[in-house]
């Protein structure tokens, strides 16, 4: 199936694509790429962000491809973290930026019809997101957390804020955990994205529990 007939049929069937994206973390798991996301998947999971830091951009291409063949098998979403030229050659679904990678729409140009979706921190960066041709703002950290250096905590009311600003689905992201996840949802995420919480523990139950609990 090509990659934009995926990303429209994930889009429809109901929460942005499944409603939570699952983002890899070596350092969290003590894992593999691959073992973390063969569990994820298995659990049920139809998005994946792969997010390496300190590999060689060669090593990261060679394990998103690896990543790519596992996805197909579940048909699932591959987001490739900061790499659009990655993303494009191993055929994954989209790319996700920081706000110091390439341009937005330098990569909207780049990708076409393949999903772009960029980290936000504020209303006026998400407005700038939805403008320039973002398919997903992701917009955090909601609340503390360990996994990266993200900044000051925004919260549900600035959550809440941004929706009543943009159009286009908002991936909430920062600390998220399975008792504050309907309120995410209600403060008007239309998907969380989540590494801590479930690669503390069992990867595979603590997928199938978000999967459950997002329903």
């Amino acid at each position: 199936m090509q990659s934009w007939m995926k990303r429209d049929r994930l889009r429809r069937s109901g929460p942005f694509l499944g409603g939570l994206c699952f983002i890899t973390d070596r350092k969290v798991s003590g894992l593999s790429a691959e073992e973390m996301v063969a569990a994820a998947l298995e659990a049920g999971a139809a998005w994946v962000q792969y997010r390496e830091k300190e590999k060689s951009r060669r090593e990261v291409y060679i394990e998103a491809l690896k990543l790519r063949e596992l996805t197909s098998e579940f048909n699932a979403a591959l987001i490739v973290n900061d790499y659009a030229d990655v993303a494009l050659a191993v055929g994954a679904e989209g790319v996700h930026l920081g706000q110091d990678d390439l341009p937005l729409r330098e990569a909207r140009a780049l990708m076409g019809e393949k999903i772009v979706g960029i980290s936000t921190h504020s209303v006026s960066e998400a407005v700038e997101a939805e403008e320039g041709g973002a398919d997903y703002i992701g917009f955090g950290p909601l609340f503390p957390t360990a996994t990266k250096d993200a900044g000051k905590p925004k919260g549900l009311e600035m959550l809440r804020e941004v929706r009543k600003h943009v159009k286009i689905p908002i991936v909430a992201i920062g600390g998220i955990s399975l008792p504050v996840l309907l309120e995410v949802f209600e403060s008007g995420a239309d998907a969380v994205a989540v590494a801590s919480a479930i690669l503390r523990g069992d990867i595979s139950e603590n997928v199938r529990s978000f999967m459950k609990a997002i329903g």
